[in-house]
Parts: structure tokens; C-alpha cells; sequence
């Protein structure tokens, strides 16, 4: 009777796939989790510098240039609160550079209006928008690269123009 349940049992495969199937299956579900988190975050990020690209749009459809741009802030929170994204911040940034070297400490508008010390200097002014939110994975965790403490991550589109 064993010989019998030996010889039979070890020639029959019927099961095998459905215990490798088993096996593999929460890998293979990992996989499509993440694959999907990372769309999602993806899609996130580019609806995010789409939003700072329509402030900057702004910027392009003035024929001169500002002494100020400080408005641009909320007119990209308003853009992004129309993407979709009603907890995100916005910076403005403008700055004035004479041959590639930006003048000022860093702070938004400061020497912008100046002019460069030498006529013979190449003047360039930028305007930068930077939007930013956080994003929520399926499965938060302060284990990830760059989350924060609750386990978001910090999300930025950026969007910038030489005016001149």
C-alpha cells in the first residue's frame, strides 16, 4: 500500500502550479502596487509644473520688464487649487545675473532691478516659480527615500524663464 501512494504521489503535478502560483503572488503584487504608486506620483509631479508653467505664462505676456514679481506666488496657488492640490505652496524667485555670475544674497528680487557694474557685462534676469505638495503613497511609511515624518512625500514642479 506505501509503494502504491509513493509511486502514485510522485508522478502527479496536478497541484504544483497552483502552490508556485501561491509562492509568487504577493511579489507579483507588490509589483503592480508599486508600479501604480509611482504613476500616481509621477502624474502628481507633472500636473504640479504644468500648474508653475501657466504662472510663468504670465511673465511671458508682459511685453516689459517687472520690478516685481511677487504676485506670481499667488497666481500659482491658484493654479495648483485648480489642478487639484489644495495644500501646496508656491515661491517666486528673480534674480539679475552679469556674465553667468547672480547678483545679490539669494533672496527673491534683491539687485534685480540693479544694473551690471561693467556696460560690457552680459545681463540676464530669470523668474522661477516652484510649486509644492505633499503626495500620500498607498502605503505611507517613513521608510521611503525622502519621506517625511508622517510618510508623505514632498513633491516640487518647477518652472523658470530668462525675460531678458
Amino acid at each position: 500500500m506505501i509503494r502504491f501512494l509513493r509511486s502514485s504521489l510522485r508522478g502527479d503535478n496536478r497541484g504544483a502550479a497552483l502552490i508556485e502560483l501561491a509562492l509568487a503572488m504577493p511579489f507579483l503584487a507588490a509589483l503592480v502596487i508599486g508600479m501604480t504608486d509611482l504613476s500616481r506620483a509621477f502624474s502628481m509631479k507633472l500636473q504640479l509644473e504644468q500648474a508653475a508653467q501657466r504662472a510663468i505664462e504670465k511673465v511671458e505676456q508682459q511685453r516689459s520688464v517687472s520690478t516685481d514679481y511677487s504676485t506670481l506666488s499667488t497666481e500659482a496657488t491658484s493654479a495648483a487649487t485648480t489642478a487639484g492640490f489644495s495644500s501646496s505652496t508656491a515661491t517666486v524667485d528673480y534674480w539679475l545675473e552679469c556674465n553667468g555670475t547672480r547678483q545679490g544674497d539669494g533672496t527673491a528680487g534683491n539687485g534685480f532691478n540693479n544694473s551690471c557694474p561693467n556696460a560690457t557685462d552680459t545681463t540676464a534676469r530669470y523668474v522661477t516659480v516652484n510649486i509644492s505638495s505633499d503626495y500620500s503613497p498607498l502605503f505611507a511609511s517613513t521608510a521611503w527615500p525622502g519621506a517625511n515624518a508622517n510618510g508623505t512625500v514632498t513633491l516640487t514642479g518647477k518652472a523658470g524663464v530668462r525675460i531678458q
